[in-house]
């Protein structure tokens, strides 16, 4: 059972930045103490013969061909846009964006 001392829960918090008071450091303390045990836990349970594994169902994608089909010509395209400008969809500026 890993029992971690208030003296690095103290420097992990001061890496991590934290201002912690001394009862938080005592709560967290047990926290982490029961966080490594978790860890602990699981890694006894790990076997070397098991191979790691990202999902716990194998998955593969399925691609479809990629093949060329007509699409819209610039004049259909255009068609229902609300304003377009040399061959180009026309939107409102934004952000106060300058030209």
């Amino acid at each position: 059972m890993p029992n971690i001392s208030r003296d690095e829960v103290a420097h992990l918090a001061k890496l991590a930045r934290l201002a912690v008071t001394d009862d938080e450091i005592d709560v967290f303390a047990g926290q982490l103490d029961q966080i490594l045990d978790s860890v602990a836990k699981v890694s006894e349970v790990a076997a070397a013969d098991v191979p790691p594994t990202s999902h716990a169902v194998p998955l593969t994608n399925v691609f479809r061909q990629d093949v060329v089909r007509p699409g819209l010509t610039q004049q259909q395209a255009l068609a229902g846009a609300p304003a377009a400008e040399d061959g180009r969809f026309r939107v409102p500026r934004i952000l106060g964006e300058e030209q």
